[in-house]
């Protein structure tokens, strides 16, 4: 066995021990009163007033989504704004572009009303 990997060997062997003794430690030593209050969803500090199985209206799931997509043009923005002026005026099309499109997607969901909470 290579003498560089021991390194790595030692150090999985030692997570792997503090892992596994973290977990039978806990279940020895940790406490065992189990009780119907206990048992119970604890919300905020609130008891909940309905049940968490509900179905949720699309709108959420629509925000969700959007949330996403301009996270992600977020992401793409600012390494494109680190190497703007090695990508000339090319990357600034470009962006221009990418830019536009979510624009457009903005604007369709905006008109179809997804963005509207009633």
């Amino acid at each position: 066995m290579p003498s560089e990997y021991v390194a790595l060997l030692v150090f999985f062997v030692t997570v792997v021990a503090f892992a596994t003794i973290a977990i039978v430690l806990s279940s020895v030593l940790g406490p065992k009163s189990p009780s119907a209050t206990k048992a119970q969803p604890y919300e905020c500090g609130i008891v909940p007033a309905e049940t968490a199985r509900r179905r949720l209206p699309v709108g959420f799931y629509l925000t969700a989504m959007l949330f996403i997509v301009f996270d992600v043009e977020a992401i793409f923005v600012y390494p494109w704004a680190v190497i703007l002026r090695d990508l000339k005026v090319q990357g600034l099309v470009e962006m221009g572009i990418f830019v536009g499109v979510l624009a457009l997607t903005l604007v369709y969901v905006w008109r179809k009303g997804a963005l509207e909470w009633e």
